[in-house]
């Protein structure tokens, strides 16, 4: 089970910073290359990153490198290749952090042609 809410995957194509930073879980839109577009509250205090310094750098280059690997960055640039994609795993994030473990859902909202990294920190 997503622990995205319903009410957020409906308004992906428009939502506004205000309803992202209310979200309990991190909310990163990107392009297809991995810019960041948005980057909500609890992302940036998981991360220590301001949202100021995130958007318009790449998040698996920039602001989490340890994502750029297979497992992370690979599934998000296949799903970009095939137009759809909506995942789920585990994963550690280690950059600029202590280990910190979360759960990931990768998405990306056809209606809106946007995609999404969506975290939460695992309890």
């Amino acid at each position: 089970m997503s622990f995205v809410t319903e009410e957020i995957i409906t308004k992906l194509g428009t939502l506004t910073r205000e309803e992202a930073d209310r979200a309990e879980y991190g909310l990163v839109k990107v392009d297809p290359t991995g810019k960041i577009l948005l980057y909500n509250h609890y992302e940036s205090k998981l991360a220590g990153v301001a949202p100021s310094a995130a958007e318009g750098r790449n998040f698996f280059k920039d602001i989490a490198p340890c994502t750029n690997n297979r497992l992370f960055m690979g599934r998000f640039l296949q799903g970009v290749e095939k137009g759809e994609i909506d995942t789920s795993f585990n994963y550690t994030f280690t950059y600029k952090m202590k280990p910190t473990n979360v759960l990931i859902r990768l998405l990306h909202d056809k209606a809106s042609k946007t995609n999404w990294i969506f975290v939460k920190a695992a309890a």
